[in-house]
């Protein structure tokens, strides 16, 4: 019995297989424009964004680079995760968007700020994203500047040494239009590949022998055989005696006119 339902199941498996293969064209064709799709829409409606980042260096006022110890070191570390809190702070982020005149709310210009630290390093990494590269690195490098000086002071300590200033970023950060456009491929494939199998799956009419056996549950004893050439020429008689007829009613009209006449 176990050996059956095991047969049953290779032999569904290697149905759908030929079906999919069958069909083949219509999956292929459908990952090629999902992915051109994918593709125009990423590169022509999504609007890009460039990234820019700058990079502290974080000093306590007593740590020197001849004289570190791991005390320092620790000290180093725990002052950098103030320091990110300090940077994300409203008066900091306040200031940045008020040096630089831009029209933006505190809350919109975190959503494009990225603050990292780094593991085992006391580097603060500043990265803002901006639809133009100019304006991204005016950004990080207006951060770096007011960030310092108020680190200095609230922490009445030595102000971060910038290591690293901006960069203008030459390629967008995103979007990605190739990843896109493979995803998109990807996903146009897979949901064609779906949908034959789930028609095929739907389509329960008798095609032959052996669907009648899977579905009715009855053996077959013989077929009946249908000449294709049989078949072709009985429609040309059933024509042939079609245009007798109709050419036979118009000469029996002929024929009443004349004796009209």
């Amino acid at each position: 019995m176990e050996q059956n339902t095991n047969d049953e199941i290779e032999i569904d498996l290697l149905e759908l297989f030929y079906v999919i293969k069958s069909r083949i064209w219509i999956i292929l064709l459908t990952g090629i424009l999902t992915a051109m799709a994918t593709g125009l829409i990423s590169n022509f409606c999504i609007t890009p964004i460039y990234n820019s980042t700058t990079k502290l260096y974080i000093l306590s006022k007593s740590t020197s680079l001849t004289n570190l110890n791991l005390s320092d070191l620790q000290l180093g570390t725990q002052l950098t995760q103030d320091y990110m809190v300090l940077v994300e702070s409203r008066p900091v982020v306040t200031q940045v968007i008020d040096n630089l005149g831009l029209n933006m709310t505190y809350e919109q210009m975190i959503s494009r700020l990225t603050i990292k630290n780094p593991s085992n390093t006391r580097i603060l990494e500043i990265t803002a994203a901006y639809p133009d590269p100019y304006m991204a690195k005016k950004i990080v490098d207006e951060f770096a500047k007011v960030s310092s000086n108020s680190i200095a002071k609230i922490m009445d300590t030595t102000e971060p040494a910038i290591v690293e200033e901006g960069f203008i970023q030459p390629s967008p950060a995103s979007p990605n239009n190739m990843r896109n456009t493979l995803i998109g491929g990807l996903v146009g494939l897979f949901l064609a590949g779906t949908v034959v199998i789930v028609l095929h799956l739907m389509d329960d009419t008798i095609k032959d022998t052996e669907d009648v056996e899977r579905y009715l549950g009855l053996n077959t004893l013989g077929l009946i055989p249908i000449e294709s050439g049989a078949y072709k020429q009985a429609e040309l008689d059933k024509k042939k005696r079609k245009r007798n007829q109709i050419l036979g009613k118009k000469s029996a009209k002929t024929d009443t006119a004349k004796k009209g006449r």
